[in-house]
């Protein structure tokens, strides 16, 4: 059983940055996608980014050359540094890993862009 844990959401004005980090534990197959998704009240939760353990990353067009997605396999951890956010960023942002018996999710963290 795999369990994941969020942390690095809150508050922050346009314009500004966060870091968010997730931490995978349980039993972990090596070969995996981890990733960030994000859902706002009565839409469908999105994919923000997702990095497979191999290093080959996919960005939402709504997020490139803003967010970052970047992971530690020796720790199971994923990272995503958002920068130069906008109000439209502000959702519930998911973590997930995906493995080859099925995937996983976070509880959610809260990010909430605004002035």
């Amino acid at each position: 059983q795999v369990q994941l844990v969020e942390s690095g959401g809150g508050l922050v004005q346009p314009g500004g940055s966060l870091r968010l980090s997730c931490a995978a534990s349980g039993s972990i197959f090596s070969i995996n996608v981890m990733g960030w998704y994000r859902q706002v009240p009565g839409k469908q939760r999105e994919l923000v980014a997702t990095i497979t353990s191999g290093g080959v990353i996919n960005y939402a067009d709504s997020v490139k050359g803003r967010f970052t997605i970047s992971r530690d396999n020796a720790k199971n951890t994923v990272n995503l540094q958002m920068n130069s956010l906008k109000p439209e960023d502000t959702a519930v942002y998911y973590c997930k890993l995906l493995g080859p018996y099925g995937s996983t999710w976070g509880q959610g963290t809260q990010v909430t862009v605004s002035s």
